[in-house]
């Protein structure tokens, strides 16, 4: 029988379906916050959306990660005003996987084209990626995330009210050979999810926490990593679903850990098979003159870019000193205090690891802005600032240097910065800003426990 991940052509997806004699088959794609949007399409309705493209309420760029829509005169790419029409969608034939838990169902990943693909998540990356291939570079990357997983279920998190939640194990237990190899059956799972649904993991081991797990996910091309991490975190969910726990990759879920990171790690090849356009033997670092730049574009738009790796309220309550998340646009050799992190290595390894991200963040988006950036910085021969030693949060840094403090102020930066435009597009920088100011007022709404027990009696 044929493999999923053979497929390329519509005859091959037609072939594929035969044999399994599906009815039905499922599509999805990832809206503006990263989450997963689809549902079952008939066999008919498939075949034909082969040929012709099928449509999407385009809702799905138009509503925040709880389905409520953006009721923001900022918003004008869909809303009331336009009715939330369909928008026209074409299905990724080479993205087909099997779903191993739904006995052989097919899984296709679709993106938005027209006037949606100027919003559309995976289209921005694509952007960024022909970029890259204009300027004469493939684009590699691999994705880690952290996670925490807990016995509950959707329905004892609600019940409980969010509080007094159980982790699958208690204590600080990093890299621990006693946790995995207690709980060994859970991560074969994992691994054996990994491998079958092609987001392979390449390292797996618990983090500093209870009950919290940090996966690699393998190198890939840009886009097919962006594409890995982001079917990772869904089907992660879903597996610890079907197993009566939970998986959260929120920025940070208790102020008593470290807060869950979602790294980066970043390397150009040149197209005309030289090797490495990161890796020089002769230099400091083994880092070449194009890394340099690369580096400094990063670090030179990370304020303005903020919004696109720390998207939510509560990815701010991460970036704090001492908690392994970076508080300012610095760089630094096998460096875990800065917010970018060379690692020299050989012509295959030779990379930067761009730590701002939390595990929250949309993958492709986050992905985007890091890669953007740095191809920035080579286009514009950028010069980095003198390189980070030693721990970084006890350090003064130049002040333009210095990361928003909240979603906010992240919100107006990348809505003001003229280099996002020119990269991502108008219509994405205003949408997205948009959608993250919404974001922050939402919140803004609300009263939290902290004010109510700082509060109620004294003041």
């Amino acid at each position: 029988m044929m493999n999923p991940r053979e497929v390329k052509t519509n005859e091959d997806a037609k072939r594929l379906i035969a044999e399994r004699k599906l009815s039905h088959v499922k599509v999805g794609l990832f809206d503006i916050d990263g989450v997963m949007r689809g549902k079952y399409m008939s066999k008919d309705k498939f075949l034909s959306a082969l040929e012709s493209g099928f449509a999407f309420c385009d809702v799905v760029l138009g509503w925040d990660s709880n389905d409520k829509l953006y009721e923001s005169a900022d918003v004008k790419f869909t809303g009331w005003h336009t009715g939330y029409p369909d928008a026209p969608v074409r299905v990724l034939l080479h993205s087909c996987r099997e779903i191993p838990f739904e006995d052989g169902m097919l899984l296709f990943l679709c993106e938005f084209e027209g006037e949606a693909a100027k919003i559309c998540p995976r289209n921005l990356l694509k952007r960024i990626v022909t970029r890259a291939d204009e300027l004469g570079f493939d684009v590699f990357s691999a994705f880690e995330y952290e996670f925490f997983l807990f016995n509950e279920t959707p329905e004892s998190i609600r019940e409980k009210g969010y509080r007094n939640l159980k982790p699958i194990t208690p204590g600080f237990f990093g890299y621990s050979m006693i946790r995995s190899s207690s709980h060994a059956q859970l991560y074969h799972e994992l691994l054996e999810l990994g491998e079958k649904m092609d987001f392979p993991i390449e390292g797996l081991h618990t983090e500093t926490g209870p009950g919290v797990l940090e996966a690699a996910i393998a190198v890939d091309i840009a886009q097919d990593a962006a594409d890995k991490a982001a079917l990772f975190k869904t089907f992660v969910k879903v597996w610890a679903q079907r197993r009566d726990m939970m998986a959260t990759f929120m920025a940070k879920w208790s102020a008593d850990y470290p807060g869950q990171s979602g790294h980066i790690h970043l390397s150009l090849r040149n197209k005309d098979g030289s090797g490495s356009a990161f890796y020089d033997p002769s230099q400091p670092m083994r880092m070449s003159t194009l890394q340099r730049h690369f580096i400094a574009g990063q670090q030179r738009l990370m304020p303005e870019f903020l919004a696109m790796l720390a998207q939510t309220v509560n990815a701010y309550s991460r970036i704090i000193p001492g908690f392994w998340a970076p508080t300012d646009a610095t760089w630094g050799c096998e460096n875990r205090t800065t917010a970018l992190r060379v690692i020299p290595g050989g012509d295959k390894s030779q990379r930067v690891e761009f730590r701002l991200g939390s595990a929250d963040a949309n993958p492709y988006i986050a992905l985007a802005a890091a890669l953007g950036a740095g191809l920035y910085g080579i286009e514009h021969q950028l010069e980095p600032t003198e390189m980070v030693e030693g721990n970084a949060y006890e350090q003064q840094h130049p002040p333009q240097l210095k990361l928003p403090g909240t979603l906010g102020e992240s919100a107006r930066a990348l809505r003001a910065s003229s280099v996002a435009r020119s990269l991502f597009g108008d219509e994405f920088v205003d949408h997205y800003a948009a959608s993250r100011e919404w974001e922050e007022g939402e919140f803004r709404k609300h009263i939290t426990d902290w004010e109510m027990e700082r509060y109620f009696e004294i003041i």
